[in-house]
C-alpha cells in the first residue's frame, strides 16, 4: 500500500468509526426516551408501573433476539443499508408512539365507543405495547451492522482499541437521550397545572389520589409538570433519527473496496448473492460460530456479566438508598459516575491494554476484568452503612471500570474468532445471552431482595461475577483470533 493510499485509508477508517458511533448513538435517542415518558403516561392515562415494567421487559428480550436474527441477515447483506433502514423505522415507530393516544381514540371510535376514556386507556396500553415491541426488534438493527463494518475496516491487531472507542457510543447516546428528554423536553414542554385545572382533575382520576392528603397534592404537582410532554419525548428524537438515517445511508461505507482501497483482511465477503456463495457462507458460519466452543463460552460469560451490569444500572438507586442509606441525589451521582466515568475509562483502558499488553487476546483481558468485578462487588458490599458517600463512590466507580471492559471486549473477542465474515452472527448470540440475563437481574433480583434481603442480593451478584470469571477462564489457552496467519499478514 502506497503512502498516499495509506493516508486515505486512515482517514476513511476513522471516518467509519465516527459515523458508526454517531449512528448507533442515535438508536439510543429512540430507545432510552421511554423512561422519561413514564411519569406522563401514568399521570395522563393511569398506566400502571406494572404495565410499564412489562413494556421494558418484553422490549429487552425482543431486542436480544433481534440482534441475533439481524446478525445473520447482516453477515449476508449490506450493513449500511440495514443500519440506516433500522434507524429510519425506529424513528417512524416513535412518531406512531407519540401519537398513539390518537390511534387508540380512533380504534375506540370504530368500535362505537367514541369518547369512552376507560376504553381509550385500555386500548392505548395494547397499542403502545405492540409499538414498543416493534421498536425493540428494530433496535436490533443497530449493533450487528456496526460490528460487521468495523471488522471490515479495522485490522484484528487494532480491533480491541478501536472498537472500545466505538463502544463509548452506548454511554454517549444514553447521555444525549437523558439531556434531551430530561433537561429540555420534560421541564419546558409540560403543562402548568395552575393554568389547567382539568389537568389536575385528570391526574387525580387516573391515579385515584385523595386530594385531602397534602402528600398527594405535592405528588400531583410533580406529575403535572410531565402532563402532555411525554409525546415530545418521542416526536423530537424521532425527527433526529429520521434525518440521521438519511445521513447515515450516504455517509457509511461497508468496506474499504467501496472507496477503492484494498481489503484489510482476506477477500471482501460483504454480500452473499449466489446459491453457491450462500452454501459456502453457511458452512463457514456453522464452523466458526455454531460449532465454535469459544463463541458459546463468551456468550455464557456475557450472561453473567450482564446480570452484574443490569443489577447496578436498573437497581442502582434502590440498592444504594436501601442497602447503604444514601440519599437519592447521592445515589444518582454514584450511578452516573459508574456509567460515564468508570464505564468510559474502562472501555478505553481495557481496549488499549488488550492490544498493547495482552497481545490482542481479549479473553485474557476479560479474565482480569471479571476478577476485578468480583473484588469490587465484595469491597462495596462490605462497606458499612456509616461510610461516607464518597468512600462508597470509589469501589462503585471501579466496578463500572471493570464491568465495561468485558462489556466491550466479549463482543470484540467473538468478532475476532468468527472473523469479519460472521462477526454479526456471533455477536447476535452474545446479545441473546446478555438480554436473557434480565430473568435474573430483573424479576429474580427483585424477588431475592424482597424476600431474603440485600445481603442475599449482593451474594447473588457476587456469585454471577465468579461464574463469569470461571467460564471465560476455560478458554484462556485459545488463540487471539480465528483468522489464519496468512490472512493476518496480508494487510
Amino acid at each position: 500500500m502506497t503512502q498516499e493510499m495509506q493516508k486515505k485509508y486512515v482517514r476513511w477508517e476513522w471516518r467509519t468509526i465516527v459515523v458508526t458511533m454517531i449512528g448507533y448513538a442515535m438508536f439510543y435517542l429512540v430507545r432510552k426516551n421511554f423512561s422519561f415518558s413514564m411519569p406522563g403516561l401514568g399521570a395522563e392515562f393511569g398506566i400502571t408501573k406494572t404495565q410499564l415494567g412489562i413494556f421494558l421487559t418484553l422490549h429487552g428480550i425482543i431486542y436480544g433476539l433481534s440482534r441475533y436474527v439481524v446478525g445473520i441477515i447482516t453477515d449476508r447483506n449490506s450493513a449500511r443499508k440495514i443500519m440506516s433502514l433500522g434507524l429510519l423505522l425506529c424513528g417512524v415507530v416513535n412518531i406512531l408512539f407519540g401519537t398513539s393516544d390518537a390511534v387508540a381514540g380512533w380504534v375506540v371510535a370504530l368500535a362505537g365507543k367514541a369518547g369512552d376514556a376507560a376504553a381509550i386507556a385500555s386500548v392505548l396500553v395494547y397499542v403502545m405495547g405492540v409499538l414498543w415491541m416493534v421498536n425493540g426488534f428494530l433496535q436490533g438493527m443497530g449493533v450487528p451492522p456496526c460490528t460487521k463494518t468495523l471488522t471490515q475496516w479495522v485490522h484484528p491487531n487494532e480491533l480491541a482499541t478501536k472498537m472500545s472507542i466505538w463502544n463509548m457510543s452506548h454511554s454517549i447516546g444514553a447521555g444525549i437521550a437523558m439531556a434531551l428528554c430530561g433537561w429540555f423536553v420534560m421541564p419546558h414542554l409540560g403543562v402548568d397545572m395552575s393554568l389547567k385545572p382539568e389537568v389536575v382533575a385528570s391526574i387525580t382520576a387516573n391515579l385515584n389520589l385523595d386530594m385531602t392528603d397534602p402528600a398527594n397534592v405535592q405528588k400531583v404537582a410533580g406529575f403535572a409538570a410531565h402532563f402532555g410532554a411525554w409525546r415530545w419525548c418521542f416526536l423530537i428524537p424521532a425527527a433526529v433519527a429520521v434525518v440521521g438515517s438519511i445521513w447515515l445511508f450516504f455517509a457509511l461505507k461497508d468496506s474499504p473496496s467501496d472507496v477503492g482501497l484494498p481489503e484489510v483482511v482476506g477477500k471482501k465477503k460483504a454480500i452473499v448473492t449466489t446459491p453457491e456463495e450462500a452454501a459456502e457462507h453457511k458452512a463457514f458460519v456453522n464452523k466458526h460460530v455454531y460449532g465454535n466452543r469459544i463463541i458459546w463460552t463468551l456468550a455464557l460469560t456475557n450472561f453473567f456479566l450482564y446480570v452484574v451490569r443490569f443489577a447496578a444500572l436498573d437497581w442502582g438507586p434502590v440498592l444504594l438508598t436501601e442497602s447503604k442509606g444514601l440519599a437519592m441525589a447521592k445515589a444518582t451521582t454514584l450511578c452516573v459516575v459508574f456509567e460515564l466515568i468508570g464505564g468510559n475509562l474502562g472501555m478505553l483502558f481495557w481496549g488499549w491494554a488488550t492490544d498493547h499488553i495482552f497481545n490482542n487476546k481479549a479473553h485474557h483481558t476479560c479474565v482480569v476484568c471479571m476478577a476485578g468485578v468480583a473484588v469490587c462487588i465484595l469491597a462495596f458490599w462490605l462497606l458499612p452503612i456509616t461510610a461516607a458517600w464518597w468512600v462508597m463512590l470509589i469501589p462503585f466507580t471501579l466496578l463500572g471500570f471493570c464491568v465495561y471492559g468485558p462489556q466491550a471486549l466479549l463482543g470484540i473477542c467473538a468478532a475476532q474468532h468468527a472473523t469479519n465474515r460472521a462477526s454479526a452472527t456471533a455477536n447476535g448470540i452474545l446479545g441473546i445471552f446478555g438480554y436473557l440475563s434480565t430473568i435474573i437481574s430483573g424479576f429474580g433480583f427483585g424477588f431475592i431482595a424482597q424476600h431474603y434481603g440485600w445481603n442475599a442480593a449482593y451474594i447473588t451478584i457476587l456469585i454471577c461475577a465468579m461464574l463469569g470469571l470461571f467460564t471465560v477462564s476455560t478458554i484462556w489457552s485459545a488463540k487471539a483470533t480465528g483468522y489464519s496467519d496468512e490472512d493476518l499478514h496480508k494487510a
